[in-house]
């Protein structure tokens, strides 16, 4: 059952309704509104976990973004974006999203990013290490 912080378990959920300006000129939600739908949600999903003197001295960036658009969404609907993170490597860790239409629950989107973690103060890659990963994995945030 999924609280009211946006955790179900070890996912994170972000919801989305879809405005004019997320639209292309044929109706449907754009790619780029997409993507930023997923950094969204990777941003929401950190922000919730990670303690708030991290927040200054931890940056992310993305490295690669590989995305399968299956269904188009259209405005006025309620879309809730599901993440998750996977094997952290180094200074990458990959990150699942799905976007889903909450009236029908379709997967309308599916993402893997690899995220590359920055030392905020010196802008140079660090390991990801057990007190990042446990923060990201954990499904007792309040």
């Amino acid at each position: 059952m999924t609280d009211a912080t946006g955790w179900d378990g070890w996912k994170f959920h972000l919801p989305i309704r879809v405005l004019p300006d997320h639209l292309d000129p044929q109706g449907h939600v754009n790619n780029v509104s997409f993507v930023r739908f997923i950094q969204d949600a990777a941003v929401a999903h950190w922000l919730a976990a990670a303690p708030p003197d991290w927040h200054n001295s931890i940056a992310w960036v993305v490295r690669r973004h590989e995305i399968d658009y299956l269904r188009p969404a259209f405005l006025g609907e309620e879309l809730t974006v599901w993440t998750w993170v996977g094997e952290p490597s180094g200074a990458t860790w990959e990150r699942f999203t799905e976007i889903h239409r909450a009236g029908d629950g379709q997967i309308l989107v599916k993402a893997r990013t690899v995220w590359v973690l920055i030392d905020a103060s010196t802008g140079r890659p660090r390991r990801v290490d057990s007190r990042i990963t446990s923060v990201l994995r954990r499904s007792d945030v309040r």
